[in-house]
């Protein structure tokens, strides 16, 4: 595994992007308190309007707060707003 991770790593730098796209891992985006963006995601495992569980593949999003909200969701990406008071990664 030590081989593709390197692989991965001269890929990223070669073509200047960032590791996490080369890799395929998701990108979750916060701004301020009340936006969370992330992508790609594999679903909404649970649902809440102070939790909502994302899958990532490998890893479940956890999103705290109050008044969440799914706000819009693609196969590619989804939206949450509310009150965002923490987010968990959890394998």
């Amino acid at each position: 595994m030590g081989d593709k991770e390197g692989l991965l790593a001269r890929a990223s730098r070669m073509f200047d992007l960032p590791a996490d796209a080369v890799a395929g891992a998701a990108r979750v985006e916060i701004i301020g308190d009340g936006e969370l963006r992330m992508a790609p995601h594999r679903g909404i495992l649970a649902y809440g309007t102070e939790e909502i569980h994302i899958s990532g593949g490998k890893l479940v999003v956890l999103v705290r707060g109050t008044g969440l909200e799914l706000r819009a969701m693609t196969p590619e990406e989804l939206l949450i707003t509310g009150e965002i008071h923490g987010v968990e990664f959890m394998r």
